[in-house]
């Protein structure tokens, strides 16, 4: 990234992925304990998370189709395509649910009480425990915990109406809750002190259970339904979903063989009937026979017996037909439910009413369809509903006309049936009667014969209709947990703690509002950089008593005074004498500090240096040099004393100092004085650097005509107490007084690149003739003890300070 700074330098910033990574690395120990913490919640939450189980059958959905099928042509009227969606809400319906359950041992649960948690142990059953009694639907659904006391004797603890019970019972002994009564035939007392708990329940209370653990998908390009039941128990899961597959299957059957009950049951009614009335007119007619000694009917007769019983056999049959399609016609009006219906209409009514009933019973499957998708108020299931009111008038008009038909047939038949019966007159009166018994009975049995072979018709279609789904596999017991993996969850805990551990690193880098390296600066700022001064990692005393540069010459900051002192000599080069004010935004970032170690490491080159204490308001240089404060450069500018009574020689050689003295009224009116900038010349002649310490620029203008008199101002910027605003400072003073002699000091720099840039800058232009050589003696041989004497410390020791 580049770009223009005051059209004369050209800024380019690149990205430094090196210092990224040593920017995560310098604080590793956050990340660690990221992943730590990370680590031990996860292992909290396996402990106290019980394990969750699954297992999976899978169900193909057919259309099966015997041979006996085949032969009488039994064609079912439900279409198994496309389904499977509709199946699925089947198999999750209370019913297949409820019969699901009443195949497994539901009446008691069993669980272990642990230190964490209560585990269901199903299907273990470590109490005997014999119910007495028990209220159908409403007894105690409050968990019962178990501990006995010895061999002979228990205590139960439970819930009820809200308030904790414990009673003590011994074996055998009945116990009565609310609904239910039993008792305990065992005891655990040698079970290693386990404590057991138990509910009862009834077959309602796994609904919820099941049916949330119930999942269902469909095999692509397949009629194959994979069903797979999660649960906190694994043998649970696996009995209860090998369950709702065979009750699903029985549902399925019972449910399409339905209407050909429906046909059974009711030609069994009519049957019945018949029966009696075969018997009763046989036994007339054998009666009959003993009594009038009448053998056999005379040929005459016996034409006249055959005509007659065919047409009554017609007339009969005709009313059988009324009697199915009044039955019919009564089912179609009033299913409320929608179920379907599915009698054999073969050979019984008209093809007509057959049609409308199969074009019913084909809007009941696309309405149950559509609502698998739909609302039952959309308009698509309320044209389908349309559709079925069509029908059923439809049905309703065609039987009636039916019923009109048969009734002129009847009426044809009665009256060839009377004119058959006109020539009895020519046939005996014992014959006639005869007749007339035979015929009856005869035309019973035809009838009753009639009613056995559709009866048995019905129970050949109904022994014909199969499943129309078949199990393809059971579900096996599956005791590895699917949930949580503790692998999967120490992996993810690693993860995030790395996550958590990096983010915390550039989250406080992103809330950070201070300075810490030169590579800040250079991002905010085009001011040159003089020169870095390193932390001084020993206590530092409040006045700053010590100047450390001399203290200690072979440390790392006296290494970087140096620095400093070198590159100064770069600024205002033609100058023989130098004025030097150091001013900084505000007070606390090293202004002082960095006037005296600097003044102390320019004399120690032979050079004459006189350090003034500028900051009239608040200065503490004079503790520093041990001198007194009664008479300073603010008595000196308000004619209270002479030069020499303000000028200290100290214990440094070649250094000397004038102290700020009492805190003046006016000591801006001072400062700019004609006084004070005679002062600085006549100190010239005297002296190789006027080091002159100024008030912070930020709080007070007093700083301000000592800045336009100095020939070199320095900036200081303190590393983790300057704020970002402090970088313009200098570069705002620049333009405003039109300065080319400024530069920045960035002082107690430490060696932590935990707010460091990770970019670099670099300039071009005009820019490059003012940047100076330092080091930051962070990546040489000196910061690792071969020039310095301070000691190292260990990669462990990352909280101990230098």
């Amino acid at each position: 990234m580049e770009q223009q700074v005051n059209g004369n330098a050209n800024v380019q910033q690149d990205i430094d992925y090196v210092k990224i990574v040593k920017i995560v690395l310098s604080r590793w120990y956050w990340v660690a304990s990221s992943v730590i913490i990370a680590l031990i919640i996860a292992y909290i939450y396996l402990w106290y998370t019980p394990e969750t189980y699954s297992t999976s059958a899978s169900l193909k959905f057919e259309e099966k189709r015997s041979e006996i099928s085949e032969l009488l042509n039994v064609r079912n009227v439900y279409d198994r395509t496309n389904k499977m969606q509709s199946e699925q809400f089947v198999i999750r319906s209370r019913e297949v649910l409820l019969n699901a359950v009443s195949s497994i041992d539901y009446h008691i649960s069993f669980y272990l009480k642990g230190r964490v948690r209560t585990s269901d142990i199903y299907p273990q059953k470590p109490l005997q425990i014999s119910i007495i009694e028990q209220d159908s639907t409403s007894f105690s659904r409050a968990l019962f915990e178990y501990e006995p006391i010895d061999s002979k004797s228990f205590k139960l603890t439970y819930q009820e109406n809200g308030r904790d019970i414990s009673k003590n019972y011994s074996n055998q002994q009945i116990i009565s809750v609310p609904g239910i009564k039993f008792k305990i035939t065992n005891n655990t007392f040698s079970d290693n002190n386990s404590i057991y708990c138990f509910k009862f329940n009834s077959r309602s209370s796994f609904l919820a259970r099941i049916a949330n653990g119930l999942n269902m998908s469909e095999t692509k390009g397949t009629n194959i339904l994979s069903l797979s039941q999660t649960d906190g128990n694994p043998y649970f899961a696996t009995d209860v979903l090998n369950a709702i597959l065979r009750s699903y299957v029985s549902y399925d059957r019972e449910q399409k063989t339905i209407s050909a009950t429906q046909t059974i049951k009711f030609i069994d009614t009519l049957q019945q009937n018949m029966s009696k009335v075969v018997k009763t007119s046989g036994s007339e007619l054998e009666r009959f026979k003993v009594t009038n000694k009448v053998l056999d009917i005379s040929t005459a007769g016996q034409d006249v017996m055959k005509k007659l019983t065919d047409l009554e056999t017609e007339k009969n049959t005709l009313h059988l037909q009324g009697i199915f399609i009044n039955q019919l016609e009564k089912e179609i009006v009033n299913n409320k439910n929608l179920n379907a219906i599915n009698y054999n209409l073969q050979g019984i009514t008209d093809p007509m009413l057959a049609g409308l009933l199969t074009q019913y019973n084909t809007l009941l499957l696309q309405r149950e369809e559509a609502l698998v998708q739909f609302k039952a108020s959309s308009d698509k299931v309320q044209q389908i509903d349309k559709q079925i009111l069509d029908i059923k008038s439809a049905f309703v008009s065609n039987a009636n006309s039916q019923r009109q038909k048969n009734q002129k047939t009847v009426a044809f038949l009665d009256q060839q049936i009377g004119s058959i019966k006109q020539t009895f007159n020519t046939i005996p009166k014992a014959e006639r009667d005869l007749i007339n018994l035979q015929s009856s009975f005869e035309i019973n049995q035809k009838v009753y014969s009639y009613l056995s072979e559709k009866k048995l018709e019905a129970q050949i279609s109904k022994a014909a209709i199969t499943a129309g789904a078949t199990i393809v596999d059971f579900a096996l017991y599956n005791t590895n947990a699917i949930a949580p993996i503790h692998k999967k969850t120490y992996t993810s805990a690693f993860i995030i703690g790395l996550i958590a551990g990096v983010g915390l690193i550039f989250l406080v880098r992103m809330l950070n509002p201070f300075i810490y390296d030169k590579e800040t600066i250079e991002s905010l700022s085009t001011i040159p950089i003089i020169g870095v001064i390193r932390k001084y990692q020993d206590a530092i005393d409040e006045d700053n008593r010590q100047i450390l540069s001399i203290k200690n010459p072979k440390s790392l900051f006296a290494e970087s005074v140096r620095s400093v002192r070198t590159n100064l000599s770069f600024l205002a080069s033609d100058k023989a004498s130098k004025i030097v004010c150091i001013t900084s935004e505000i007070s606390g970032e090293g202004k002082s500090f960095t006037t005296v170690n600097l003044a102390s490491t320019l004399s120690l080159i032979d050079k004459k240096v006189i350090v003034i204490a500028a900051d009239l308001r608040r200065s503490k240089l004079q503790h520093t040099f041990k001198v007194s404060n009664l008479k300073g450069l603010s008595s000196y500018l308000s004619n209270q004393a002479e030069l020499s009574e303000i000028m200290f020689s100290t214990e440094v050689e070649n250094l000397t100092f004038i102290p700020a003295g009492p805190v003046p009224p006016n000591p801006s009116e001072l400062l700019y004085s004609d006084k004070m900038k005679n002062l600085l010349e006549d100190l010239t002649k005297s002296y190789d650097f006027v080091i002159v310490d100024s008030a912070p620029v930020g709080l007070v203008s007093d700083a301000i005509p000592l800045i336009r008199m100095a020939d070199v101002n320095l900036f200081v910027i303190r590393s983790g107490v300057s704020r970002y605003q402090a970088a313009s400072v200098p570069e705002r003073l620049s333009k405003e007084f039109n300065l080319s002699n400024i530069a920045i000091i960035l002082n107690a720099f430490d060696n932590d690149i935990l707010h460091s840039r990770y970019y670099t800058t670099n300039y071009t232009g005009s820019y490059y003739a003012n940047y100076y050589y330092y080091s930051d003696y962070s990546n040489t041989g000196y910061g690792s003890g071969y020039y310095t004497d301070e000691p190292n410390k260990k990669w462990w020791e990352f909280w101990k300070r230098k």
